[in-house]
This record gives structure tokens, C-alpha cells and sequence, in this order.
């Protein structure tokens, strides 16, 4: 089976999923939990300088989206609200107890020199792995010129690192915040300052339902509501981009990454591995389905690489990066077309409804009379967008019918003229066949 230890940033643990700083890592009790079901690390949740903050009641607002529950999960909750004297001495006894796991801590304190090397001295006793500086909370701590506020200058983030690379001789991940334009501006700074790795992404600005009754933004506190810091599967997209951003930026050459949001499977993992993520951090799903998850991600993701021959994740880490590009150099002579595979259409109509009010009008909805759907091959311009609205997996494919894909296309399986025995009538697609030869 292949070797998933993970090495990233000089931190190592047994493999790359870990927990990230969030209500799953802020007790011994939780992170014990955690270890014992298998996870390769924890980011203990954000510690500050007593007197520690106070959290508000009724912390969290999601979005469901088509029976899905927590499709995005919104927080206004603040850093750890326990003191600092007893995080401590319940990190050093979970890294006692579990000394091959990695134990991140994560923190945020005033901009200022002193406050950073007061709080870091305290967690190098304890035996932490690293720190993980915590530059993207986008509420509460914000408005006090922490978190993201730090976070969205560059000229602090550089200038914070460095002041934490040169009191403490822990690894240090700059954890940055996407709610900024350009997200390998605040890389750049904390490779500029000396950071070891950054970890991205953490959580986005949002107000994620009002409350209609109470006139207030969903979750509400005594009638009233704030912006808070967006996370879960509806954030996938965005975290991936921005990860991709920094693995390909010729400005933070080797610049280890640990990935995060919406991460909740393997397949997930894998993707932001490939995108260059040296460890994954996961939250929501961990919050949403318990910590026994990762059985399922170790499993599917050692399955997934023994069957494509990935021994380590070294040999996986990255290799999708090449493939990601500005769109001015993608290749405006790659064709690609819909075909519907008849055995599986459901005659729902979805990819009719689709392509003739928003696409391109290239799928008719009847032969002979009959509720029949095809594609107008002359109108495809190969959108996908019927493929996406099909329920039915693999009943609309796309085939590349360029000349670089014609071998292709003559033997895709949902090529009309490799059905045309079964359907005499199909025979007319083969003059699409004969224009391209």
C-alpha cells in the first residue's frame, strides 16, 4: 500500500489529513478523540494573550442546498474564549501522550513585537511541532486589528513572520486570508518574511441568510447579526484556485502548502494535493459528520493512489500544477461535442430545457413525433452545460471531435455511428464523420 507520511514544512506526521484550528481542536479532550481515530495532525484552536475574549451564543448559520445540510457553514465565533495557562499545559500533555502526531498550534495577538514573542516562548514549552500564525479571521478579531486585518496588508504579514522566525526556532505557517484581491500577495510576504509554509484558505467574508421575521442577519444575537467567516463544501472551488495560485507563483519558489476548505472526502484531499497541498486541513465535515471521517479518507486515498501508482505522496504532491494556465494559452482549436447515450436517458429533458433557454439550441426534444432528445452537432460549441444538468451519470458525455481527438471520437461509445446498428436512423451523424475527414 502506498506511504502516506507527510513531511511539510519540517513537520511530520503519519499522514497529511489533519484537523484544522476550529471548535473540533480547542480541548485535550477533543484533539485526544481526534488521534485516536486516526487523524495525522491537529491545528489547536487560536490562542491569544489573557484576558482571553468572551464568544457570543448562537455562533453558527449554514446554507442547505438541495437536501444537502451544511453546503457552507458560516461562523461568527472568535478564538479560543479559555485561558491561556490551561491550552498550554493541555497541549504539552497531548504531545506526551501522542509524540508522532504533528500538533500545530495556531495564534493571534496584538501587532506587536513584544505580544509575539511573549506568547511564543510560552508554546515552545510545551513541545509543539510549529505555529501556525492566524492572519485570516475575518470577524471580531478583525475589527481589534487582528486576523485578517493583519492579514490583507502584506507589509505586515512580512513584517509579523519575521518577527516570529527570528524569536522561535519552530516551524511557522502563515495561515492567509481570502478575502483579498490578489491571494499570492500575502504568500509573497510571508516568504519574504521567512514563514516555512502557508496554509490557506480560511474563511470568507459573508452574511449567509437574514432572518426575515427578525429582520436580522442569520445567526442571529438578541435581534441583531454580523458578517462572519464563510467555510464548508461551497467553498471548494475558491480554496482550490487560490492554492493553485501559489504553487505555480515563480515568486514563492518550494513554498510548502497546507490546503484548506471544503474539503470532506478523499477525492477532495487528493485534488488539492495534485494542486500542490502538502497536508490537508479539514473542518466542517469533521463538525458535520465526526471525527471517524478520516478512516474514510485514508482509506479512499490509499486505494486511489495504489491504483494509479503512487507510491508516496511525493511522487502525487503537485502534479496538476503544470496543467493549470492563464486562459490565453489555452488551445482555441480543441473541439469537444455532446452525445447522449439513448440506453440511459431518462426523458427528463433537462438538457433540452438547458441549451434551448441558456446555451446554444442544440438539442431537439422530438423525432417522428415522439419526446426523443439529441444533439445538433452544427450548433454544439461543447459547453457542457448539458452534461452538468443530466441526473443520469455518463447519459451525456463530451468527445473531443478536432483533429487531435478524431480517434477519439470514432470510438466513443456514445458515438451516433457506433450505435447506428441499433438505431438505422443515427447513420445521418456519420456525415459529421466524413467533414472532418
Amino acid at each position: 500500500m502506498p506511504d502516506l507520511r507527510c513531511t511539510i514544512a519540517g513537520i511530520m506526521s503519519p499522514n497529511p489529513f489533519w484537523l484544522a484550528s476550529a471548535p473540533p481542536t480547542d480541548k485535550a479532550y477533543n484533539v485526544n478523540r481526534a488521534f485516536e481515530a486516526g487523524w495525522g495532525g491537529v491545528v489547536w484552536k487560536t490562542l491569544g494573550l489573557d484576558p482571553h475574549v468572551v464568544n457570543v451564543s448562537s455562533r453558527y448559520g449554514a446554507t442547505t442546498y438541495n437536501g444537502q445540510r451544511i453546503a457552507g457553514l458560516n461562523n461568527i465565533e472568535l478564538i479560543t474564549d479559555r485561558p491561556l495557562d490551561v491550552n498550554l499545559r493541555e497541549i504539552a500533555q497531548v504531545k506526551r501522550d501522542w509524540p508522532e502526531r504533528a500538533l500545530i498550534v495556531s495564534l493571534m495577538v496584538p501587532c506587536d513585537e513584544y505580544a509575539w514573542k511573549s506568547i511564543l516562548s510560552q508554546v515552545e514549552d510545551t513541545g509543539a511541532d510549529a505555529v501556525e500564525l492566524n492572519f485570516g479571521c475575518p470577524h471580531g478579531m478583525s475589527e481589534r486589528n487582528m486576523g485578517a486585518a493583519v492579514g490583507q496588508v502584506p507589509e505586515y504579514v512580512e513584517m509579523v513572520t519575521r518577527w516570529v522566525k527570528q524569536a522561535s526556532k519552530l516551524p511557522c505557517l502563515v495561515k492567509l486570508t481570502p478575502n483579498i484581491t490578489d491571494i499570492r500577495l500575502g504568500a509573497r510576504a510571508a516568504y519574504a518574511g521567512g514563514a516555512d509554509g502557508v496554509s490557506l484558505i480560511n474563511t470568507i467574508n459573508s452574511i449567509i441568510a437574514v432572518d426575515l421575521d427578525q429582520m436580522a442577519p442569520e445567526p442571529t444575537v438578541d435581534g441583531k447579526g454580523t458578517h462572519g467567516g464563510y467555510c464548508g463544501p461551497a467553498v471548494k472551488p475558491i480554496a482550490l484556485h487560490m492554492v493553485a495560485e501559489i504553487a505555480r507563483d515563480a515568486k514563492t519558489p518550494g513554498l510548502p502548502i497546507s490546503g484548506i476548505g471544503g474539503i470532506s472526502n478523499w477525492r477532495d484531499a487528493a485534488e488539492f494535493i495534485v494542486l500542490g497541498a502538502g497536508s490537508v486541513q479539514v473542518c466542517t465535515a469533521a463538525m458535520h459528520y465526526g471525527f471517524r471521517i478520516v478512516n474514510d479518507m485514508i482509506d479512499g486515498l490509499s486505494n486511489w493512489m495504489d491504483d494509479k501508482g503512487f507510491a508516496t505522496l511525493d511522487d502525487l504532491c503537485g502534479r496538476a500544477v503544470p496543467n493549470v494556465t492563464d486562459w490565453k494559452y489555452l488551445n482555441l482549436q480543441y473541439d469537444v461535442k455532446a452525445s447522449i447515450d439513448q440506453s440511459r436517458c431518462i426523458q427528463c429533458g433537462l438538457c433540452h430545457i438547458a441549451c434551448e433557454d441558456a446555451a446554444h439550441q442544440a438539442i431537439t426534444a422530438s423525432r417522428d413525433g415522439q419526446r426523443y432528445f439529441e444533439v445538433v452537432d452544427e450548433n454544439c460549441v461543447g459547453c457542457n452545460l448539458c452534461m452538468h444538468v443530466c441526473p443520469v451519470d455518463q447519459c451525456i458525455t463530451m468527445a473531443r471531435v478536432d483533429a487531435g481527438g478524431y480517434a477519439n471520437w470514432t470510438t466513443h461509445p456514445n458515438n451516433p455511428a457506433c450505435q447506428a446498428e441499433a438505431d438505422p436512423k443515427r447513420d445521418e451523424s456519420l456525415s459529421k464523420l466524413a467533414t472532418i475527414e
